[in-house]
């Protein structure tokens, strides 16, 4: 699949479909150009770090990471990411249900650029894709 004049994807890490469904409905609710790619699990995550080392798909524009997922959890996905030299400047927002200082600390020092706790209502949600959009895909200029 040619990737020409696509605009860069959002890498979504997510294991509950509830959480996966609000978010692609905020994300379409907010008309969002760049498209969505699910992994469900770390393993996955990590399967779309090798397509993206072989070419097969583009890297995303920012990655939208879960901590607690299941066969790898989000912590050492993000650390593989930031261990990789082609793609540990990709933009890895943390988007969890934890608000535990550990694991916000934790986060940080393996790497997050960002840490945000899901909202719990559809609104607040649109709120968050509004804002990953504004920021990660339009304002923020990563290193080339």
């Amino acid at each position: 699949m040619s990737q020409a004049g696509r605009q860069p994807s959002i890498l979504v890490v997510e294991d509950n479909p509830v959480d996966i469904d609000l978010m692609q409905r905020a994300f379409e609710r907010r008309n969002l150009s760049n498209p969505l790619e699910i992994a469900r699990d770390g393993v996955e995550a990590l399967e779309f770090l090798d397509r993206w080392e072989r070419g097969e798909l583009a890297p995303p524009a920012v990655i939208l990471l879960d901590i607690k997922l299941p066969k790898v959890d989000g912590l050492e996905v993000l650390r593989r990411i930031r261990a990789h030299e082609r793609f540990r400047h990709i933009p890895v927002v943390m988007l969890t249900s934890s608000s535990e200082d550990r694991d916000i600390a934790t986060a940080y020092d393996c790497g997050a650029n960002s840490y945000i706790v899901k909202p719990v209502d559809f609104a607040k949600f649109v709120d968050v894709a509004e804002q990953v959009e504004l920021y990660w895909c339009l304002l923020n200029h990563p290193p080339v």
